[in-house]
């Protein structure tokens, strides 16, 4: 079982940056971030694999870059550019597991 736990959201202004935290208990292959808003769906944002490849939703390229550190199995979100669509509750995902989530409010 792998138990993630992620960290750093809040409230910024649009034009705003926040960086996310996902940290893993173990050793991780792949993982992804997540964002659900309020009556959506969630959806994918971005994803990363141990080799370094990465991919972003259009909704987000150019503006969130998806970044890993191995010796501490943390992932980072650096949200860039933030718009008040980007406000959601953002999860992180390896395989079957996800974390518990962090509210990212866009907002002035």
């Amino acid at each position: 079982q792998v138990q993630l736990v992620e960290s750093g959201g809040g409230l910024v202004e649009p034009g705003g940056s926040l960086r996310l935290s996902c940290a893993a208990s173990s050793s991780i292959f792949i993982m992804g971030w997540y964002r659900q808003a309020p009556g959506k769906q969630r959806e994918w944002v971005a994803t990363i694999i141990s080799s370094g490849t990465r991919n972003y939703a259009d909704s987000v390229k150019g503006r969130f870059t998806i970044s890993r550190d191995n010796a501490k199995n943390t992932v980072y979100l650096q949200m860039n550019s933030l718009k008040p669509e980007d406000t959601a509750v953002y999860y992180c995902k390896t395989e079957r597991y996800w974390g518990q989530g962090t509210q990212v409010t866009v907002s002035s």
